[in-house]
């Protein structure tokens, strides 16, 4: 199945909040997606954020290559919540990049962005990102791999490790990868490091990983997508007091 049929974002998606304020919410989200009008030799997606047109390629062929709802969320979170998660010069990585649309919005917004996937998805990511930032950032984006829990400690030495922000979006599904996504959350982590992930609840998999990152992260629920099964969280390590 062409992985894009999979993602249509019904249009009853409210917050938990529920009632006006969060329809107003979610049409402003919705509003950020668009279609060419114009049919062109490659096929892509358009977004709206940080005052720019983004423009996306998807692939047909790759669930890691497609902008899921969730990344929407996330790239909407940190165009409207600035004052309390400021991305000006601060050190982010995005871990399953996929398209690169976190990332793109991220150095918009004025980061140092490091966007990782796995290596075949790295050339379609270099070109989203290239295309969308290429004389419009401060900090000019980069695309590295990062297969999880992989030659961590040689291509992301923890001495090296000083990101602020980890960013994530629906890095958790029906993958046999779960407990190396946890050890690289680990591995990036130091104890003052945010991570801001949105993941979609599908399976009882999701829930059980849930469980394994509260026994390492402090985790807090900052909103949620009920009729997605989407949740936006933040994390921070925990500390041995904490813990």
């Amino acid at each position: 199945m062409d992985p894009r049929a999979q993602k249509g974002i019904p249009g009853g998606l409210y917050l938990e909040k529920t009632d006006d304020d969060n329809k107003k919410v979610v049409a402003e989200i919705m509003a950020r997606c668009f279609v060419p009008r114009l049919i062109t030799t490659t096929s892509w997606e358009g977004f709206h954020f940080v005052g720019q047109e983004i423009r996306i390629t998807e692939g047909m062929d790759c669930y890691g290559a497609v902008v899921w709802p969730s990344a929407l969320v996330l790239c909407y979170f940190l165009e409207t919540n600035v004052k309390h998660y400021n991305m000006v010069d601060k050190n982010v990585i995005e871990i399953g990049a996929g398209t690169g649309l976190v990332s793109i919005v991220a150095s918009l917004l004025g980061a140092h962005v490091i966007a990782t996937d796995l290596p075949e998805l790295l050339g379609n990511l270099q070109y989203n990102i290239s295309r969308n930032t290429k004389m419009k950032c401060k900090h000019l984006p980069q695309v590295k791999e990062l297969s999880w829990g992989i030659a961590l400690d040689e291509n992301f030495p923890r001495s090296s490790n000083n990101f602020d922000y980890i960013l994530a979006a629906d890095v958790v599904y029906a993958h046999p990868f779960l407990e190396e996504l946890l050890i690289t959350f680990d591995h990036l982590c130091k104890e003052t490091t945010v991570i801001l992930w949105v993941m979609k609840f599908r399976l009882e998999k999701e829930n059980n990983f849930v469980d394994r990152f509260k026994e390492l992260f402090d985790l807090e629920e900052i909103s949620s997508f009920p009729s997605l099964n989407i949740k936006l969280y933040k994390a921070m390590k925990k500390t041995r007091r904490s813990a």
